[in-house]
C-alpha cells in the first residue's frame, strides 16, 4: 500500500512565518486549553484509580503530550494541513478501569499490541476502504453529536458564571458584529484575552497554584498478558481508528482538507507504539481540537496548518512540564474553558449539521447523531462508535436507495 504523499517540508517551513498570526495562535491556544483541562483530568483520575505512583503518572503525561506534539508538528508541516494529534480519551477511561486488576506493565503490553494493530490497518488500506464505504451524512451526524455537548456547555456557562462568561461572550459578539475587524482580530482570541482578564480580576484564576519543574521520562518494559490483550487491544484500536480518527478525518474533510486517511492512521499507530514504551495511552487524531484549529476562524485555508504546528509546540512544552500538569489544569475556571471551547467550535458544529442533514440520508444521520449524543457505552466502547454503527444499519435498511446512490457518487 502506497501512503498518501504530502506537500513536503520545504514550502511549509518557508511559508510558516507569514501564517503565524492572531487567528492561528488564538485557536491553537484554545485547542491547547481543551487538552490540558478536561482530558487531562481523565488521565489523572485513571492514574488514581490504578494507584499509580506519582513518577509513573508524570511519565504517562509526558508521553501523551510530548510525542503527539512532535507528531502534530511533523504531519501539519508535511501535509500542509492542521493536524491535531492527541491521546484517546475513551481509551484513558478504559485503562483506568483496567488498572484496577491489571499491572501497569501489562497495560503497556496492550498499548504496544494496539499500536501494531492500528499500523497494520493503515498500511493495508483497510481503514480508508471502511471510511469510504460510510456515507458522509452518517459520519457528520456522529461528529455533530460529539461537538454538541461543547456548545451546550458554553450556554450553561453563561448561567454558571454570568459576569465572567457573559463578559467574555460580549467581547466575542462585539468583534463578530464587524466582519472587517473580525478578519484582522479573531473574535475567539479577543474572548480568550477578555476571559483571562476577568477571571484574574475576580480572583477566579488560581495563578498561585502554578509551580515549575521538568519531567523525567521513564521507559517501561511491557509484560505480555492474554487477559490484558483481550480486554484492551480491540477496544483501544476501535477508539483510535473509528471513534477518534473518524471524527478528526471527517472534520478535516468538512473543512476542505484531503485528510490522508492511510498515512494518518499509520502515524497514530506508530506514535502509539513509541508512547507505549514511555507509559502513554494510544495516540489518535483529536476530533474537537481539530475542529478548533481547522475552521475558517483560523484564517485562510492554505495557512491553517500553522495552527497544527503551534498546537504541537504547545503540546511538546506541556509534556516537558508534566509535573506541573495537575496544577495548570485547575488555574482557569471550568465555566470559562467551556465557553471558550464552545465559541471555538461554532463554525465546525454548523458545518457538521449542514453536512449531516442535507438532502440525503437524513434519518440515518439523525440516528447517528442521537446515539452519539446519548453517551451510551456498550461492551466498553463509547457512543460515537455505536452512532456510526446504528446510522450505517439504518441507511442499509431504511434508506437503502439513498445509501446506494451515495456510494455510487463517492466512487465516481
Amino acid at each position: 500500500m502506497v501512503l498518501e504523499r504530502g506537500s513536503g517540508f520545504g514550502s511549509s517551513l518557508r511559508d510558516l512565518p507569514r501564517h503565524i498570526h492572531g487567528a492561528t495562535a488564538g485557536n491553537a491556544l484554545i485547542a491547547w486549553l481543551f487538552g490540558v483541562t478536561g482530558p487531562l483530568l481523565i488521565v489523572l483520575n485513571s492514574a488514581r484509580l490504578g494507584n499509580l505512583p506519582p513518577a509513573t503518572t508524570v511519565a504517562w503525561i509526558f508521553a501523551i503530550y510530548f510525542f503527539t506534539g512532535i507528531g502534530s508538528i511533523v504531519l501539519s508541516l508535511y501535509y500542509r494541513q492542521p493536524v491535531a494529534l492527541a491521546y484517546t480519551i475513551p481509551g484513558a477511561v478504559l485503562v483506568g478501569t483496567a488498572l484496577g486488576h491489571l499491572t501497569f506493565p501489562e497495560v503497556v503490553g496492550a498499548y504496544l499490541l494496539t499500536g501494531l494493530l492500528v499500523t497494520v490497518l493503515g498500511v493495508t488500506g483497510v481503514v480508508k476502504r471502511v471510511m469510504a464505504w460510510l456515507p458522509t451524512p452518517i459520519m457528520m451526524g456522529m461528529v455533530a453529536g460529539v461537538l454538541m455537548p461543547f456548545g451546550v456547555n458554553a450556554v450553561k456557562s453563561l448561567v454558571q458564571a454570568p459576569v465572567l462568561a457573559g463578559g467574555t461572550f460580549a467581547a466575542f459578539l462585539a468583534v463578530s458584529m464587524f466582519p472587517p475587524l473580525a478578519k484582522k482580530v479573531p473574535p475567539v482570541l479577543v474572548a480568550l484575552v477578555t476571559g483571562i482578564i476577568l477571571a484574574t480580576w475576580q480572583g477566579a484564576a488560581q495563578w498561585d497554584q502554578v509551580t515549575f519543574a521538568l519531567a523525567t521520562p521513564q521507559l517501561f518494559a511491557p509484560q505480555w498478558s492474554l487477559s490484558a490483550a483481550l480486554e484492551l487491544v480491540i477496544p483501544l484500536a476501535i477508539t483510535v481508528v473509528v471513534v477518534q480518527n473518524g471524527q478528526g478525518l471527517a472534520i478535516l474533510q468538512s473543512m476542505g482538507f484531503s485528510g490522508p486517511t492511510n498515512a494518518l492512521t499509520v502515524a497514530t499507530g506508530g506514535l502509539s507504539i513509541l508512547q507505549a514504551f514511555f507509559g502513554g495511552v494510544s495516540a489518535c487524531i483529536a476530533g474537537p481540537m481539530t475542529a478548533a484549529i481547522a475552521g475558517p476562524t483560523s484564517g485562510v485555508r492554505e495557512g491553517r496548518y500553522a495552527t497544527g504546528v503551534i498546537l504541537g509546540v504547545a503540546w511538546l512544552i506541556f509534556g516537558l512540564l508534566a509535573p506541573v500538569a495537575a496544577t495548570v489544569a485547575g488555574v482557569l475556571p471550568v465555566a470559562l474553558i467551556n465557553l471558550l471551547g464552545g465559541l471555538a467550535l461554532l463554525s465546525a458544529l454548523a458545518a457538521a449539521f449542514a453536512e449531516a442533514f442535507g438532502q440525503t440520508l437524513r434519518l440515518s444521520a439523525l440516528l447517528s447523531f442521537l446515539v452519539t449524543i446519548s453517551g451510551v457505552t456498550v461492551l466498553r466502547i463509547g457512543a460515537p462508535f455505536w452512532g456510526v454503527v446504528v446510522g450505517a444499519a439504518a441507511a442499509l435498511v431504511l434508506e437503502r436507495e439513498q445509501f446506494i446512490a451515495a456510494r455510487r457518487k463517492a466512487a465516481a
